[in-house]
């Protein structure tokens, strides 16, 4: 089995809808600053890359991946095994936005086809933190 490569870009997918209401700030802080689903990452030689699903049923998903592998190496010499793809919480989750997607799985078999490391999830709102232990939203396994 190959080496194991250093994580040197992730991509950071969010929901077609919710983004005509978010921002992105909560996925892109949490990376910055290394909490939630990003703990786990050095603080330094990682660049970020969020971008959109393109709407239902993840119509972009293929078409960016392809074109995100491309420049990663062409342009800063990032190879394929070195991108991590983040499915951002308004995708996996059920929070403020919507439930979870009921594409996530479609969505995730894309970008494994496409050679990609695949992670779910990226902001954790205290809101629905606060909401799944209450039992209003479903449980979710930032660990897993």
């Amino acid at each position: 089995m190959g080496e194991k490569k250093t994580v040197k870009l992730i991509g950071i997918i969010q929901c077609d809808f919710a983004k005509e209401r978010c921002s992105g700030f909560g996925c892109v802080n949490s990376f910055n600053l290394r909490i939630d689903s990003f703990t786990k990452y050095p603080k330094e030689g990682i660049m970020l890359v969020p971008f959109h699903c393109g709407g239902c049923p993840g119509r972009r998903i293929s078409r960016v991946a392809s074109n995100l592998i491309k420049r990663a190496k062409k342009k800063a010499e990032i190879e394929k095994a070195e991108i991590t793809i983040h499915l951002a919480s308004c995708i996996v989750t059920d929070n403020g936005h919507y439930p979870p997607c009921p594409h996530v799985d479609y969505i995730e078999k894309i970008l494994k086809r496409k050679g990609l490391t695949v992670k779910k999830g990226s902001y954790k709102s205290k809101t629905a933190s606060r909401r799944r232990e209450e039992g209003l939203y479903e449980p979710f396994d930032w660990d897993g």
